[in-house]
């Protein structure tokens, strides 16, 4: 498998509180990213919640987080409840003007066993594209349009 991280850019038309609340305020994630029964942006906080793969298939993810710089970054790791592998997403926020640049990094997808192809590189592409670039927009726009 490719051992190269996946990073995705975006900027967005909102300050970067508003996108760290968003990373990481339990009631906001249910909102664009996924339903967490809690969360803290505190080294060591373990958490979890199920996803599911392109064929609906259900993962328990479990994740704890690994590094914090309030209002800057959230890490964490990524791994599958009763599959191997580890892995880290991090979050990066720069603030520009009235925008946010978010940078996301996902690192260690080589270390997934095949499964039928779920964990595929290009699964965590489409996925990460969609919450970047489709969920956290919409999430923004209804934001802003509730001001």
């Amino acid at each position: 498998m490719n051992a190269s991280p996946i990073e995705i850019e975006k900027i967005y038309n909102a300050p970067a509180s508003t996108i760290w609340k968003a990373l990481t305020d339990k009631a906001e994630m249910k909102k664009w990213y996924f339903d967490v029964d809690a969360f803290e942006p505190e080294v060591g906080f373990e958490f979890q919640f199920y996803g599911a793969g392109k064929d609906g298939e259900k993962f328990l993810h479990l994740c704890k987080v690994t590094e914090v710089e309030p209002g800057k970054k959230l890490t964490y790791s990524w791994r599958y409840d009763g599959f191997e592998g580890n892995s880290f997403v991090s979050f990066e926020l720069f603030a520009e003007g009235n925008s946010t640049r978010l940078k996301l990094t996902h690192i260690g997808l080589e270390t997934f066993p095949a499964h039928n192809g779920a964990f595929d590189k290009s699964n965590f592409v489409e996925g990460w594209t969609h919450i970047t670039g489709i969920s956290l927009v919409k999430y923004l726009e209804e934001i802003n349009s509730s001001v």
